[in-house]
């Protein structure tokens, strides 16, 4: 993927790297690209041909394009977030490198399938000790079988719950990940309705 600032493109503008993250920003708020008037609000300045330039070179550069009726909207790598070359260490600390690595789509990191996928709000605290806690949202792809150790979605006796698929004498079982909580050992019917395959937590201050 193109790093847009660093483009040899002959019409870049060293400042079009700004005024992308200004419009990421607006975007993330608003869901849409505003008017000339706006933008000029928003890029801080004041012609409306300067608007009209900047999105012409974020168009060839591939962060946005138009509609058969003219409209602005985002492509896919309006949205690629940049992703570090290094790691972060859980641990003790390492040094960090200045270089930035490649982009990616979050999307595309946590789904596979979009038309099978579905997010669910994790409640209660029975799967923290796998690291999932109450409030987080899972990202579960819908799915009718499991493996033993997939962490999935269940319907049990007509009530949804996340556990761990295991089997206990031939028969199949849902464990917690938390020993206050007991083990599910279904009474009538075990419906799989999906496999967690990404988890999404948000931290605020």
């Amino acid at each position: 993927m193109t790093d847009f600032q660093d483009s040899d493109t002959p019409s870049a503008n060293p400042k079009d790297g700004e005024y992308l993250n200004k419009l990421r920003d607006y975007y993330a708020d608003w869901k849409s690209i505003p008017s000339y008037a706006k933008l000029c609000e928003v890029f801080g300045i004041t012609s409306k041909s300067w608007v009209k330039a900047i999105l012409d070179r974020l168009c060839a550069a591939g962060f946005l394009e138009r509609t058969p009726d003219a409209v602005w909207v985002p492509t896919r790598q309006f949205f690629a977030r940049p992703l570090a070359e290094s790691t972060v260490q859980a641990g003790m600390p390492v040094s960090v490198t200045e270089t930035q690595g490649d982009y990616f789509v979050i999307d595309e990191m946590l789904i596979d399938t979009p038309s099978k996928t579905t997010l669910i709000t994790v409640k209660g605290e029975s799967m923290i000790d796998a690291g999932i806690h109450d409030g987080d949202v899972a990202v579960v792809e819908k799915r009718m079988t499991a493996n033993i150790g997939d962490i999935v979605v269940a319907i049990v006796d007509n009530e949804f719950t996340l556990k761990t698929l295991d089997k206990e004498r031939g028969q199949f079982i849902l464990r917690p990940a938390n020993p206050a909580f007991p083990v599910i050992r279904p009474q009538g019917t075990l419906e799989i309705f999906g496999v967690l395959v990404g988890l999404i937590r948000k931290y605020r201050r």
